[in-house]
């Protein structure tokens, strides 16, 4: 399949799925003798009108329109909250273009491969992904092309994946300025992302709840700036996220507690030297953990 020949369909114009749109309008069909088209879907009807006047979008359909999308789309990207993309997918299982891609943006990848059977028919290619890529504000009007650039992105290949199909995947990705692809399992992606993503939402969160007066963060240097950024968060999205997560989010978290302990015992009893070097083991763990670039 050739890239800018190809028909997108973006289901969900989010701030995930706008930037979708937009990035595959500047990077790809932007690209000389282009001839392919994207075409999006979205509850709302307002961000609908504003991705054609942008010019992103070739066509827009309202849902109760997309059963006439889907069989126009060689990629379709499902941009929607992780259990609304399962409902949509089993809901349309038989619209989508028989040997078309289609992929997911979820930060929770286990449900998609236990229910793979029910989502798509034999002769569609679903190909589980997540951009690792955002900002914390909602809705199209904060979506960027710009997100991607130098981005990670995550393949969890099946086996029913086709080689040409994922070799498809790793070009598109790549030409939207993601430069890191990470191909792993979805049990590790998320055992993972539990740890270096829902986990420090939850850390964030709870210490902006631990606060005992708003006006503390008069005396704030950075540190509590830097640590609490993506406590400003999408309270429908990440409780489902957690929830979905929630037996290895909960082993995280209880690993947390015990270190929380550590620090608390040795600073309770004055013990500089444990103190200090718990603390240098810290410094150099997280120097090693500077050194990674992809999930093993």
């Amino acid at each position: 399949m050739e890239l800018k020949h190809a028909t997108y369909g973006i289901v969900g114009l989010g701030i995930m799925g706008g930037s979708f749109a937009k990035a595959i309008r500047q990077h790809i069909l932007s690209q000389a003798g282009a001839t392919g088209r994207i075409l999006t879907c979205n509850r709302s009807t307002a961000c609908l009108s504003q991705v054609m006047a942008e010019g992103v979008a070739d066509a827009t359909f309202t849902a109760d329109r997309v059963d006439q999308m889907l069989p126009l789309c060689d990629i379709v990207f499902i941009c929607l909250y992780p259990h609304a993309t399962l409902d949509f997918m089993r809901a349309h299982r038989d619209r989508f273009k028989s040997g078309a891609i289609v992929t997911d943006i979820s930060g929770v990848k286990g449900i998609f491969e236990r229910a793979m059977p029910q989502l798509v028919r034999d002769d569609v290619d679903f190909i589980i992904g997540h951009p690792m890529a955002g900002g914390e504000k909602e809705g199209y009007a904060h979506s960027d092309a710009a997100f991607f650039v130098n981005h990670n992105y995550i393949l969890c290949p099946t086996p029913r994946n086709k080689s040409e199909n994922l070799d498809t995947m790793r070009t598109l990705v790549a030409e939207l300025g993601f430069t890191r692809i990470t191909e792993t399992t979805c049990e590790t992606h998320d055992h993972n992302i539990g740890f270096t993503s829902q986990l420090c939402h939850v850390i964030a969160s709870a210490l902006v709840e631990s606060a005992e007066d708003p006006e503390i963060t008069a005396f704030g240097g950075g540190s509590f700036e830097d640590l609490t950024r993506i406590a400003m968060i999408n309270a429908p999205l990440w409780s489902e996220l957690f929830i979905a997560n929630r037996e290895k989010l909960v082993a995280h978290i209880e690993r947390f507690e015990r270190q929380m302990e550590q620090f608390k015992t040795l600073i309770a009893a004055s013990d500089s030297e444990g103190l200090r070097a718990l603390l240098s083991h810290t410094r150099d763990q997280r120097l090693r953990m500077g050194s990674i670039r992809t999930v093993k």
